[in-house]
Formats: C-alpha cells, structure tokens, sequence
C-alpha cells in the first residue's frame, strides 16, 4: 500500500498524520477526489471512522484512512464525544473557543478528582468501499480538565486538557512531543504495527 487518501480536507491533519506514516505511504487528500463531506451520522467514533474511510475509497478508488477523534470527559458520561467538534452548537456557537467555553461552564464547581477525561482517535483503514475487514485502531491520552486555559498550541480542547506526567496542558507542550504521546500518535504506532510500517 503506497497510496492512501484521507477522509479529511483538513491540511493540518493531513500533514500531521503525514508525519506520523513516514516517507513509506504517500497520503493524499479528499480534497483532490471531492469537496462533499458524508454525513457522519453513526453514533460511535469507530461507526463515523468507518463512514468516512468507505465514502474516500469510494470517491477516490483508492484505499482510504479516516479519523475520528475528540474529547470523552468521564463526569459528563463520555460527553462531548462525537460532537466535540460541535459541542456549542446547540446555543448557536460553533468553534473552538465557543466549545471550550461550554466546558468550563458545565463542569463549573467539579471537583479535581472527577474532571478525568480523554482524548479518543479511532483510525479506519479501508482497503476498498466495500472492504469486509476494515482496520481500526483506537487510541486514548488520558487526562483531566483544567477550571481555566492553559497555553498557546494545538486546537480544539487543548489548552483545557491537563497531562499529570508532562505536568502541563496539552496546548503547552511542544508540537513534536505532542505528535509522540497523542491520542492521534497512538492510534498510528499501532496501524503502523498492524500494517508492518
């Protein structure tokens, strides 16, 4: 497999993961094949990686990586979840500050000890549209949600999320060790296993 697509028209994700896979896979972008974006309408990180992994391979004839990813927060039973990336959009916001925003509210008053949460990715490999064995790999950064932001890298929830064995946020750790101990990271060594990389 030299080739794949992602399921994505995010340059940073594609350059991100890019990095991850090394020189041996060359990873294209969606945007090459098409500019629709299917409905992520399964209710699980894994059913959406899937969704969009199988409509790439589709569009593209290629075979096609996919992620999904975001914020479990143990207090709000897994919540945002699927919808981290629209967490606010039920009081007409969207986007990052927005969404973390709607984090410090809800968990306003919450002790310490019950802000555990955890980044999930859940990477989808599918070799063809209607490929019966799909792989998925899954992985978490445990940590716990700050009462207030911390740092200036990274997007989404990372300036909220804190790494007790980095004692920093994860908006305050370098990118290239970001890209080491990530949930994204994570997920990758262990497609690169499957797949002998």
């Amino acid at each position: 497999m030299k080739e794949l697509v992602l399921a994505s028209h995010n340059p940073g994700k594609l350059k991100e993961l890019q990095a991850m896979l090394g020189a041996q896979v060359k990873l294209r972008s969606i945007a090459e094949f098409s500019q629709v974006e299917p409905e992520e309408t399964g209710l699980s990180f894994i059913e959406n990686a899937i969704l969009k992994a199988r409509h790439a391979a589709e569009v593209s004839g290629l075979p096609a990586l996919a992620d999904d990813s975001g914020l479990a927060v143990d207090y709000l039973g897994g919540a945002p979840g699927i919808y981290s990336a629209r967490f606010a959009a039920d009081e007409g916001a969207k986007g990052d500050a927005a969404n973390n925003a709607k984090l410090l509210r809800v968990l306003e008053g919450v002790p310490e000890a019950e802000r555990g949460a955890q980044f999930v990715c859940v990477l989808a490999l599918m070799r063809h549209p209607t490929d019966p064995l799909p792989l998925v790999c899954e992985g978490l950064w445990q940590g716990r949600i700050l009462s207030q932001a911390q740092g200036q890298h990274g997007f989404g929830y990372d300036p909220l999320f804190w790494l007790e064995e980095h004692q920093c946020s994860s908006a305050e750790l370098a990118p290239e060790l970001k890209n080491q101990h990530s949930h994204r990271a994570l997920a990758m060594r262990l497609l690169k296993q499957r797949l002998g990389l």
